[in-house]
């Protein structure tokens, strides 16, 4: 038996939930069984690439396909509700980050998965990075001593806000749609629950396009364990940056540092068209088999692929508390939410904001 799996949003990112999801389905170890969109102009696009059967309801998909599993790929204000409509009908779940963008939104998710004992799963794809699985192990492993204080930078070119959603940005932020992922990074890495927040942030050239959406946030974080982070988001870069996007991360320990660019992997190219282009080929990947199949790879395809892992472990008899800690769950999602919620409140109060203990 393997899991039937649905996705809910085909837009830029739902891309690749059904890249993955096909993938697999390709190699007999997984089927995809619908995709629901309110836009019929996608589900058009979606249905001619991947054949797949499409639902402008996602409770009429959920009904009809009954799958073991769906990912969730919306604009955040959406993550919710769409999230309990599924764990409510017996869904596991693979949302996008960040789980929500509130903690009432955050805990109501995580106790309607208890209740239902379904898989609350959170795609945050930045651990799923080679580097960032190594800096993950050196930290543990007491390789750079205690954890003293970093940095982490995730900047995106202004077509994201300007052009891939411009009706959306205002809603939200460079804080929730590139900070969490850093924010969970962090928490990841340094095993620590976050305690206070500091944030500050501008508006000038997306209000100056009529977006009211910061341009960009400078969020402090410190940590119970006493290490301290500044997070660096924008998503104004100029339209002829090399890269989409622009990242890395430092940190600094008593007896050790780690410095990842994420950005300058290497790979450089200019084309006469498109001018200088950098790639990032352990994200996303794509070549062809020797039977001429096209083949996806990258930590953005293997992280989603994890939640259909996970789901043939349990539809195949595993039990949901034995996969506790081999992926980012409810609590981690409330983590990088708790920083992301301090920061818009201090961004709008001035002051330093406090977290509630985990």
């Amino acid at each position: 038996m393997v899991p039937k799996l649905a996705v809910i949003g085909g837009g830029k990112f739902g891309v690749m939930h059904l890249r993955a999801f096909t993938q697999l389905q390709s190699e007999g170890k997984a089927e995809l069984v619908g995709l629901a969109d309110v836009n019929a102009d996608v589900l058009k696009a979606r249905a001619d690439e991947f054949g797949v059967r499409t639902y402008s309801n996602h409770i009429e998909m959920i009904e009809k396909e009954k799958p073991d599993g769906v990912g969730i790929v919306t604009p955040d204000f959406l993550h919710k509700q769409l999230s309990i409509d599924c764990l409510e009908r017996g869904v596991h779940v693979l949302v996008e980050k960040p789980l929500d963008t509130t903690i009432e939104g955050c805990r109501a998710m995580d106790e309607t998965a208890r209740k239902n004992g379904l898989l609350m799963q959170v795609d945050f794809h930045k651990r799923y990075d080679p580097y960032h699985k190594e800096m993950e192990k050196s930290v543990r492993k007491g390789n750079i001593g205690n954890v003293l204080y970093g940095y982490a930078w995730m900047e995106d070119r202004i077509e994201v806000p300007r052009d891939w959603f411009p009706h959306w940005a205002p809603k939200s932020s460079p804080g929730w749609f590139l900070g969490v992922h850093f924010f969970d990074l962090i928490y990841w890495t340094i095993k620590s629950w976050p305690k206070r927040v500091f944030a500050s942030g501008c508006k000038d050239k997306l209000k100056s396009l009529g977006i009211d959406a910061y341009d960009s946030i400078s969020t402090s974080v410190v940590f119970e364990n006493g290490a301290h982070f500044a997070v660096q988001n924008s998503w104004i870069l100029p339209d002829g940056f090399e890269a989409v996007v622009n990242q890395g991360i430092r940190v600094v320990g008593s007896e050790g540092i780690i410095e990842i660019d994420s950005q300058d992997r290497g790979g450089r190219a200019c084309y006469s068209k498109d001018g200088m282009m950098t790639y990032n080929l352990g994200f996303f990947a794509e070549t062809k088999n020797k039977k001429g199949e096209t083949v996806f790879s990258g930590y953005g395809i293997e992280s989603i692929q994890d939640f259909a892992y996970n789901l043939d472990y349990l539809i195949n008899g595993g039990k949901l508390e034995d996969l506790e800690g081999t992926y980012a769950g409810a609590r981690d999602g409330l983590a990088a939410t708790s920083i992301g919620v301090a920061a818009h409140e201090s961004l709008a109060t001035g002051k330093a904001i406090e977290i509630e203990p985990a």
